[in-house]
């Protein structure tokens, strides 16, 4: 593999075919691109390497790749052919590569066929519209270190004290700047008396001083709301892995129990996943 990324690498940014020849008009998969020694590489070789390409190969200007693939293809063939004979390492490493092309093909199809518009507007549905509403609160709060501290700032604001001004002035912490501002949280993201002490809160109203392990704070509860349903396009992608996941499994599931599946029960040292010798002719 390091071999074949230096020839591409070295192919694309050196060399460059000086006439690409074009057997009709209109290529097809078998329009030979080159012959070597008697063996044809076609213009379906050329697709099927560059369609396996890391993502970052795919950005290079289209006629510096075609000639770097077509170089490397020549090139491989032409070392290829110093091996006359086919090593038991040769035939297994096709042997995988066979059933991971083979396997790739199937999920792909599998995949094509579970992700029809029906399928992703149930999935969508199902997820975030059938769902019991989750509540969403956006509150503010002083934070200072002693009861007596929080219970004059609680007065204060009883008395008409504004608080985004008595925040700034007053809270430790490190919202404090911005007015006591916490924006808006779901349940779950607050220690627990805070959150207790939030939720019972009406819109508008303040609350009584409430210890936690941070110090004392006085909370108002700005707004609430139901967390909105987010935007079919900003959770598509999501919905499609979770479709194609399912399927996947569902079908490796039946072909599991319908499958012919013996494996050995003899236990084998994991250690030989790395005794690469083994391989050697």
């Amino acid at each position: 593999m390091g071999i074949t990324r230096q020839i591409i690498t070295i192919a694309t940014t050196v060399l460059a075919l000086s006439a690409p020849v074009y057997a009709q008009e209109d290529p097809t998969k078998e329009t030979v691109i080159a012959t070597v020694n008697g063996t044809e590489i076609t213009l379906g070789h050329v697709i099927s390497l560059a369609s396996r390409l890391p993502e970052q190969y795919l950005d290079i200007e289209n006629k510096d790749l075609y000639a770097g693939i077509v170089e490397q293809l020549i090139q491989q063939q032409l070392l290829g052919s110093l091996i006359t004979e086919e090593t038991t390492e040769i035939k297994l490493a096709n042997d995988n590569e066979k059933r991971a092309l083979l396997a790739t093909e199937a999920i792909d199809r599998i995949s094509a066929e579970a992700l029809t518009q029906e399928a992703i507007d149930e999935q969508y549905n199902t997820a975030y519209k059938n769902e019991e509403p989750i509540p969403e609160f956006h509150a503010s709060h002083i934070l200072v270190e002693t009861e007596a501290e929080a219970q004059r700032i609680a007065e204060m604001l009883a008395g008409g004290a504004d608080f985004v001004e008595t925040a700034k002035q007053m809270s430790t912490g490190p919202s404090g700047p911005s007015g006591g501002d916490l924006g808006w949280m779901g349940l779950g993201r607050l220690v627990p008396e805070f959150e207790a002490a939030m939720i019972a809160l009406e819109v508008g109203q303040i609350s009584v001083p409430v210890k936690t392990d941070f110090g004392w704070h006085v909370i108002k509860l700005n707004e609430k709301r139901n967390q909105p349903e987010p935007e079919l396009a900003t959770v598509l992608e999501e919905i499609k892995q979770t479709l194609t996941s399912t399927a996947i499994d569902k079908q490796i599931s039946q072909l599991e129990e319908s499958g012919d599946i013996v494996r050995n029960e003899q236990e084998i040292d994991p250690a030989f996943v790395k005794k690469f010798e083994i391989l050697q002719d």
